[in-house]
């Protein structure tokens, strides 16, 4: 009798071991393409195989196993009996199980305690690899190291699952084209290389943390797989400030989620938000987390100062009570550092609580006048506030018009709207 079972254990297994497995194969066989797509067939096999005959004693060890039996196979339907092939083959005994062991067992000769962080490591780099579009890295990691499947990415970025297989695709393609090593790349290239890991992991969160579309405010299965990642990457790499940086700001991000959204899911404003609901064991593991970006002694970097900022917010007791000059102060060093007109509106945000509406206007329409935020409900929801705040309702009353017609995600709009109707 099938064990219904079966199927969930796959699906737990597979998200929590992918990176591992995927890592492992990569490092066997030497071409990373090659690694994903066998850990997609032992993938397939566990689910016919598991709910049937129950679920292996070493489950990870089964889908590796597998996995490396697709690879000899492969090489020896295309009679390709050369190093490769011998170097894989050695160790395995007659049943094609590794020498000692079962394939219920698992226990497989590559699975190093002492290898499998590299591989780790070597895999968040090759996903978010220069050479690739910000859609593929973002697509790539999630496949490859998230674990999550061609359906759940398409139904998280709302795109036809055929768009994210054909981003796949390519990705793998352009990798294998540009001879991209499976490899850590060497230390003296980690400053460049990691910002575009932390990007796409950054992204990953900010599309979870406010859904640009659809009908949630947050979406947390990504947001929640961002964090998991970025606790990886800082367990994998203790002394990168900056890993630590976003770390923290993910942790203190989410420690409001509990607040801020209502019980039919409407979304509840900051002001409005009871910080006792708050996650304060996200908030310690964020402040622990910026302390140690903190101590490498180089200054904050973006991710760390917008930490710093979320900070500001997670020790106050209220809105009132929060140090907006010093969030003022970090905007302005953020601006310096990575300049950006959603900088400069999150600046004009604070300002307007620091000094007045008035101030913080002029900031809103120079942002205006470059055309900065053209397409973005942001820019005039922010401006229609401070002009209903210095009451030139007629004025707050176009600029939210204009925010409703924008703004993608259904919830957002309607409180938009709602801010609208009460300005009569």
């Amino acid at each position: 009798m099938a064990d219904p079972t079966g199927r969930e254990a796959v699906a737990a297994v597979w998200r929590i071991e992918s990176a591992r497995i995927v890592g492992a194969l990569a490092r066997s066989t030497g071409d990373f393409a090659l690694a994903e797509d066998l850990a997609q067939e032992a993938l397939a096999e566990a689910l016919v195989t598991w709910p049937r005959e129950g679920v292996p004693r070493n489950p990870a060890g089964w889908l590796l196993t597998v996995g490396k039996r697709r690879a000899i196979d492969g090489y020896r339907r295309r009679s390709a009996l050369d190093e490769r092939y011998a170097a894989l083959a050695h160790g395995l005994g007659e049943g094609g199980a590794y020498a000692g062991t079962t394939v219920e067992q698992g226990q497989d000769v590559l699975w190093d305690p002492d290898q499998i962080d590299d591989d780790v490591l070597a895999l968040m780099f090759i996903s978010c690899h220069p050479v690739l579009s910000r859609e593929a890295r973002v697509t790539l990691t999630l496949r490859v190291v998230g674990g999550l499947t061609s359906d759940e990415i398409a139904k998280a970025f709302l795109v036809p699952t055929a768009t994210v297989q054909a981003r796949i695709t390519r990705a793998k393609k352009t990798l294998a084209a540009a001879r991209v090593p499976f490899e850590v790349p060497p230390a003296q290239e980690w400053p460049a290389r990691i910002g575009s890991v932390l990007n796409v992991v950054y992204l990953i969160f900010t599309e979870g943390s406010s859904a640009s579309s659809g009908d949630e405010v947050i979406r947390f299965d990504l947001a929640g797989e961002a964090q998991r990642l970025a606790r990886v990457l800082a367990r994998l790499m203790p002394q990168a400030p900056e890993v630590h940086g976003l770390l923290a700001l993910l942790e203190l991000t989410a420690a409001r989620f509990p607040a801020r959204t209502g019980p039919d899911g409407e979304p509840v404003l900051l002001e409005q938000q009871n910080r006792r609901r708050w996650d304060h064991a996200a908030i310690r593991r964020g402040r622990a987390a910026l302390a140690r970006a903190e101590q490498a002694g180089r200054g904050l970097g973006a991710y760390g100062l917008q930490a710093a900022i979320a900070e500001c917010h997670a020790v106050a007791d209220s809105v009132a009570a929060t140090d907006w000059e010093r969030i003022v102060l970090l905007y302005e060093a953020l601006g310096q550092l990575t300049p950006s007109p959603v900088v400069d509106l999150n600046r004009a945000a604070a300002v307007a609580m620091a000094q007045g509406p008035e101030a913080a206007l002029s900031i809103v329409d120079d942002l205006v006048a470059g055309a900065a935020l053209a397409h973005s409900h942001l820019l005039p929801s922010v401006r229609g506030e401070l002009l209903s705040r210095l009451g030139r309702a007629a004025e707050a009353r176009e600029e939210l018009k204009r925010a409703v017609e924008l703004c993608g995600n259904e919830r957002e709009r309607a409180v938009l709207a709602g801010k609208l109707t009460a300005l009569g």
